[in-house]
């Protein structure tokens, strides 16, 4: 098909609160204009095999080298030769900035050149539109400084191969359409719609974020959904929770200390979140990588409540926030979304009491009460009549749980649960209970905060100081299959014991121990792999609550009809 063009939309130089436009980001909307809008406007980033080599590629370029020297230096023909690296310029008139690889002089004339990290494609032209696009875009900047440029060259470092490319009428007639029509996308503030079936997806950086196959067949497209591409988990949740223990930071590491044990030892590269239980010093040196690296900081009281984390300068989605407030205010938008979080909740409650009986016979009067709870709650009209319904539910659903934990006569002990209790739970069930929903807490808002959303600003949960009300909004349907599952689990394997907890007074909490071997039951079940109920494909409860939380924020934005909650079967 012909290329369309995209009508002038001239940069308000004289604004000063509209950014200039990096040129890579016209190669991104030539390529995507999905892709362009995710990074430019929502300042969405991830990083896969291709995006690190391709920093590596350009270490050396990237180093500034020689000098670029004025046009008029160079109006004349015979003109000294010269090559300048890494060379900042850009144009009010265009809106555009640049960092340019290389620039070498060719007859009087400058010619950009751009390095590539793969090999040279054998196509016609000697490279795709979108390095052709990006290459004249610098070549636009350079005369608008008054230097004399007709073309360029794409290098790339895969086969050691320059391709010229001449900035003909046809070239910067496609890249000024591309500048304007990303100016005019990013203005008019909606997101593109996904590419369907394209080729381009799977490979892209921000295939896990852009979800474009699931966004397509929420909203009722026949292609083919791909499973999605998930990286290896290759950092994790350190915690640190022994008495004044001092956590510092020595070149790449992080060093642990208790009292005058030997210290331990841990790769930044290998930590995801730096959890700390209780009293715990942190040198600022950690603190102060750790938001470079945007590595959250939690903090736990000593008996495990969450109070708070810490983290860098955050994520710049501006716009998804805005369509979060925007909800939060629509009495009708809370009520949507709270009747799928109780729904999806109940109906999760109804399978772990299935999976995991262990009476002689079905508590049908607990499947019939928590059935009648999630229809009802289908068309409750209120959030006060949702908590009543949610109530219920879970009145049936603890009331059966006793009967889901071993018993072992032989043994000589064993857990009885009678109902639920807390606020200080009265005894090791309740405590494992609670102290799992401390953890679940934690993990939703880090993911929430993550994705860009405020974790504070909720719909079912309404806002009070100091919770995070989306966090608990959004955990609703993982209770039972994240933080119940564990409790039984740690039970049912023996992974925590009676005397893994002490009683002081009507509170039991659990020891040092338990807390250890309960920490490491919930971050196994965190990195479960389990079969997505709607899109077919695996992958771990962790990525799950990340893709919620996506589809949540792709819901809030108006890409998709309904919030699709997470049913398992």
């Amino acid at each position: 098909m012909p290329h369309q063009i995209a009508l002038p939309l001239p940069f308000p130089e004289f604004t000063a609160d509209q950014p200039l436009m990096p040129v890579r980001m016209v190669n991104e909307f030539e390529y995507c204009p999905r892709l362009a809008y995710l990074e430019w406007v929502q300042g969405e980033w991830a990083d896969t095999a291709d995006t690190v080599q391709g920093r590596g590629v350009h270490k050396r370029v990237d180093k500034p080298g020689g000098e670029l020297p004025g046009a008029a230096e160079l109006s004349h023909a015979d003109a000294d030769q010269f090559h300048a690296r890494s060379v900042t310029l850009s144009s009010n008139r265009l809106g555009l900035i640049a960092k340019l690889d290389l620039v070498e002089t060719l007859d009087g004339k400058v010619v950009p050149v751009d390095y590539k990290k793969g090999k040279r494609p054998h196509v016609a032209k000697g490279a795709y539109e979108p390095e052709r696009v990006q290459l004249c875009a610098q070549g636009l900047i350079l005369r608008e400084h008054g230097y004399a440029c007709d073309e360029g060259v794409l290098y790339f470092a895969g086969s050691r191969e320059r391709v010229p490319v001449e900035f003909d009428d046809e070239l910067i007639e496609r890249t000024l359409s591309a500048i304007h029509g990303l100016r005019a996308v990013a203005n008019g503030g909606r997101m593109p719609p996904p590419l369907i079936d394209s080729p381009k997806c799977p490979r892209c950086s921000l295939v896990g974020i852009c979800l474009p196959d699931e966004t397509n067949a929420l909203r009722g497209a026949e292609a083919a959904l791909r499973p999605l591409s998930v990286g290896l988990t290759e950092s994790f949740p350190l915690h640190v929770q022994s008495n004044k223990a001092r956590v510092s930071k020595s070149g790449e590491t992080l060093d642990v200390e208790v009292d005058d044990k030997p210290k331990t030892t841990i790769r930044l590269g290998d930590v995801s979140q730096l959890v700390l239980q209780g009293n715990v010093y942190v040198s600022t040196g950690v603190l102060h990588e750790l938001m470079r690296r945007e590595v959250p900081v939690v903090w736990l009281s000593y008996g495990g409540w969450y109070l708070g984390h810490t983290q860098g300068l955050g994520h710049k989605n501006v716009e998804l926030r805005t369509a979060q407030y925007r909800a939060s205010f629509d009495e009708a938008a809370c009520l949507r979304l709270a009747r799928g979080w109780v729904v999806a909740k109940a109906r999760n409650q109804r399978v772990m009491l299935r999976r995991n009986w262990r009476g002689d016979k079905p508590p049908d009067e607990a499947f019939a009460q928590i059935e009648a709870a999630e229809r009802n709650a289908r068309r409750a009209e209120s959030i006060e009549t949702l908590l009543g319904l949610e109530g219920a539910a879970a009145a049936a659903y603890f009331g059966a749980f006793g009967s889901l934990l071993k018993r072992d006569p032989d043994a000589g002990f064993g857990f009885d649960f009678a109902a639920r209790n807390r606020r200080p739970p009265r005894d090791p069930i309740n405590a494992l209970l609670s102290f799992a929903y401390s953890l679940l807490t934690r993990q939703w808002t880090i993911t929430l905060a993550t994705v860009g959303f405020d974790a504070y600003r909720g719909y079912y949960h309404q806002p009070r100081y100091g919770r995070p009300a989306l966090a608990l909004d959004m955990m609703e349907p993982f209770r039972p299959l994240v933080a119940d599952s564990a409790v039984i689990m740690a039970v049912n394997n023996g992974e925590v014991r009676p005397t893994d907890f002490v009683s002081v007074a009507d509170a039991v909490a659990l020891t040092e121990a338990g807390r250890k071997r309960f920490i490491a039951t919930i971050e196994r079940r965190l990195e479960e792999e389990i079969a997505h109920p709607q899109f077919g494909y695996r992958l771990s409860y962790r990525r799950l609550f990340e893709l919620q939380a996506r589809m949540l924020g792709r819901y809030l934005l108006g890409e998709l009809p309904d919030n699709p909650n997470f049913i398992t079967r």
